[in-house]
């Protein structure tokens, strides 16, 4: 009977594999014969299809018992590496260190994100540029706060005039638009934080719901090596960005409250 293998599901898509379908494993080490070197070739059976959700592996991985890889070889009873489960992937670098430092000379060892080192650069460029897109984004908020609150400033002139005559002073006319600005800022980072935070975590129903009414793939596999878009909400970051959002819209209030303030009474009143 033949040997099982598994391989990932991108591969057996890719090459039009199914469940026990037989395959032939063909080798780089060439063999002598009479006719000149031939490849090594074993025929196996597809006994399972397996899915990481990581495209690179699930199109190029596939897996065979140590005895039959190792026959298949000629390796005889050696191993070309072994890897290592550990129960907290965050220490992974420093139990790396410290085989390494216990096997020492010729043997090295890497852990998984020095062997994933590109794809996490990519995603720490790209979490750099959604900030500076995300910020940019609040300022062009903030300045529409600042020009709502300047048109309403102009549009109430005769009526700051009558209230500064009725005794406000210019303290009580900037709160009166400071709070005006404060709330616009408050709805709409309320708003937009709830909003937010539920796509966040209903991401994968969102973007399969989006797949399903535009017939396209978000993530396409071969382009950015994911099946699925995984999403965790850091609360942490939500509280900096809401700080930091509603610090811009009291900022953006200044300016127009400043100027509501110091409006002269009698210039306002003068051509009513």
């Amino acid at each position: 009977p033949l040997e099982g293998i598994i391989i990932g599901k991108e591969m057996a898509r890719n090459m039009g594999i199914f469940l026990y379908d037989p395959i032939t494993i063909i080798s780089p080490v060439s063999i002598s014969t009479p006719m000149g070197m031939v490849p090594r070739m074993k025929k196996f059976i597809v006994v399972g299809i397996f899915e990481s959700g990581f495209y690179e592996y699930d199109s190029t991985l596939a897996y065979l018992s140590l005895k039959s890889c190792q026959d298949f070889l000629q390796m005889g009873d050696t191993v070309t590496g072994i890897d290592i489960k550990v129960n907290d992937i965050y220490k992974a670098d420093s139990i790396a260190r410290n085989v390494q430092s216990k096997l020492g000379f010729p043997f090295w060892t890497q852990n998984w994100m020095q062997m994933n080192k590109n794809f996490f650069s990519a995603l720490k460029l790209e979490k750099r540029v959604m900030f500076i897109i995300l910020s940019l984004i609040v300022l062009v908020a903030a300045f529409n706060i600042i020009s709502a609150l300047i048109m309403i400033v102009m549009e109430k002139s005769k009526d700051i005039a009558i209230l500064k005559s009725m005794g406000a002073t210019s303290r009580s006319i900037m709160k009166i638009f400071i709070y005006q600005g404060l709330i616009i800022g408050v709805i709409g980072t309320t708003l937009g934080c709830i909003a937010g935070v539920t796509i966040a975590l209903n991401i994968q129903k969102v973007s399969l719901f989006v797949e399903k009414i535009f017939h396209f793939k978000i993530l396409p596999g071969d382009v950015y090596y994911l099946s699925e878009l995984p999403s965790k909400v850091n609360y942490g970051d939500v509280a900096i960005i809401v700080a930091g959002t509603l610090l811009i819209c009291f900022l953006s209030t200044i300016y127009p409250s400043l100027r509501a303030s110091k409006s002269d009474p009698a210039e306002s009143l003068r051509y009513e």
